[in-house]
């Protein structure tokens, strides 16, 4: 069974991270797929809404390490640029069912989306500099926008978790809800905009955007330079040397 699972129904079409065993880590495979359903989605005249939802117990706990290191994303045109591109560059509205962790990506692709239901249970974190990295998704730029400078500093910086209700707070989720609603929820949500006229969504979301996107992207790949270069100096290195046994990493030297 495939660790996405596309399926379209009313104008919907929902992604769903189908990897729970491994806790819904992405694989390039799986960015390559988000990014090719997104670019169908695009084009496709039938569908007016798209919806990423995870499990109840976890949206993702980021990228899937051993892949991470065996593919790593050092060329722009690497499978996770692409989605992150598309996803931001989307013209219709993107919904998301947030339960569980959401650690990285899980947490950095929610910026690009347009409604946000979180479960109560849901857990965000951008742990980039715990692992020797920068930024990604232009996180960068948009989480100060949200949050403001310090509070976006401490996330960034700290690495450290917040939770559902501190999302609500700084709006990075439009609603907490038991963990067994959340998918319901958006996907209900999804439904009611699905019915609405589609160029009126579209517009709306380009006058909702303007002046930003080009930041946003220009963003994306800024990051993407940085954390390319960084991925093979030595705190990445002892950062996921570490991870992989099991042990505190040692940032003394590095």
């Amino acid at each position: 069974m495939s660790d996405i699972l596309i399926h379209t129904a009313d104008g919907v079409t929902t992604l769903t991270l189908n990897r729970v065993d491994k806790k819904n880590s992405f694989t390039q495979a799986m960015y390559a797929a988000c990014a090719d359903a997104l670019e169908a989605a695009k084009d496709d005249a039938a569908v007016r809404v798209v919806v990423f939802q995870g499990d109840v117990a976890i949206f993702s706990a980021g990228n899937d390490i051993g892949d991470f290191l065996s593919n790593p994303p050092k060329a722009q045109d690497a499978p996770v640029f692409r989605f992150l591109r598309g996803l931001a560059s989307f013209p219709k509205p993107i919904l998301a069912a947030v339960c569980g962790p959401a650690v990285g990506i899980g947490t950095t692709m929610l910026f690009h989306c347009d409604l946000v239901y979180a479960g109560d249970n849901a857990a965000f974190s951008m742990p980039f500099v715990n692992l020797g990295l920068c930024p990604e998704a232009s996180s960068s730029l948009l989480v100060p926008q949200m949050m403001g400078y310090h509070r976006a500093a401490e996330t960034l910086l700290m690495g450290e978790p917040f939770m559902a209700e501190a999302a609500l707070e700084v709006g990075l989720v439009n609603r907490v809800v038991p963990p067994t609603e959340a998918n319901n929820i958006a996907q209900a949500q999804a439904r009611k905009l699905a019915a609405k006229p589609l160029a009126s969504l579209v517009e709306t979301k380009r006058l909702l955007k303007k002046g930003q996107m080009a930041q946003v992207l220009e963003r994306i790949d800024e990051e993407a330079v940085s954390f390319g270069r960084m991925l093979g100096e030595p705190a990445a290195k002892e950062a996921f040397t570490a991870f992989m046994e099991k042990r505190k990493p040692d940032f003394s030297k590095v």
